[in-house]
């Protein structure tokens, strides 16, 4: 497993770009509480560390994961933000609702990059067991609400330098 390889919550710092400037969405899952609101204090915390403004981190909720796509979908039409960010929780259960959900949101989360040529990034944990997400929310394995809020500044930076004022 990857996450046994590497912690979630770990990176070089002078690898990100200040984010001061940028303006971040980030929709959360509502299912799962327990981790899903972990990954969005990881979120938060790694934005500010980078010079987010508070001000400039819009969060809303869903009810669950299928509904992060609309959300995200809605942030970056009706708001100004450089990116979303996406954070929910999956855990394997005994039907194939499980393989559905994750399909679909990983779908949803591509073809929402693409067609608003903005980051959107994928911050869904998709687990076997219900140990799984909570050491990758704040554990053992780090957050990773922490890794999708560096890759969203990474993004925005990298999206900022393919604008026409960057030539």
């Amino acid at each position: 497993m990857a996450t046994s390889l590497k912690n979630l919550s770990d990176y070089d710092p002078s690898n990100v770009a200040d984010a001061s400037n940028m303006t971040f969405g980030i929709v959360v899952a509502e299912w799962n509480d327990e981790v899903t609101f972990a990954l969005l204090e990881g979120a938060k915390n790694s934005l500010l560390k980078h010079g987010a403004k508070p001000e400039n981190i819009l969060i809303e909720y869903v009810p669950g994961a299928f509904e992060l796509t609309l959300g995200a979908h809605l942030i970056l039409e009706k708001t100004q933000v450089d990116a979303a960010i996406i954070l929910g929780c999956v855990i394997q259960g005994e039907t194939r609702h499980f393989d559905f959900i994750c399909q679909g949101v990983a779908q949803g989360i591509t073809t929402l990059n693409i067609n608003h040529s903005k980051p959107v990034i994928f911050g869904l944990l998709t687990t076997d067991t219900k140990q799984q997400p909570l050491d990758r929310s704040g554990g053992k394995h780090g957050n990773k609400g922490d890794e999708a809020a560096i890759t969203a500044i990474k993004m925005v930076s990298l999206t900022n330098s393919y604008q026409p004022e960057a030539f």
